[in-house]
């Protein structure tokens, strides 16, 4: 049987790479990527402490 990864949150190209989403992740499933932040989808538990955080609403949920 193939394993299911849950969707999770994900950041989107309006990202403007503040940071502002990095040290609200109680989880740390976002890093930094070139020039834009990204989510772990295996490590993010989907508990949108990141989506409030953003300036841009550059978080989109599952």
């Amino acid at each position: 049987m193939k394993e299911v990864i849950p969707l999770a949150y994900t950041i989107n190209d309006e990202c403007i790479n503040c940071g502002a989403c990095e040290p609200v992740c109680p989880v740390t499933a976002i890093s930094e990527k070139g020039d834009v932040r990204v989510i772990d989808a295996g490590t993010c538990i989907d508990c949108g402490a990141c989506v409030d955080t953003c300036p841009v609403n550059a978080i989109e949920a599952p």
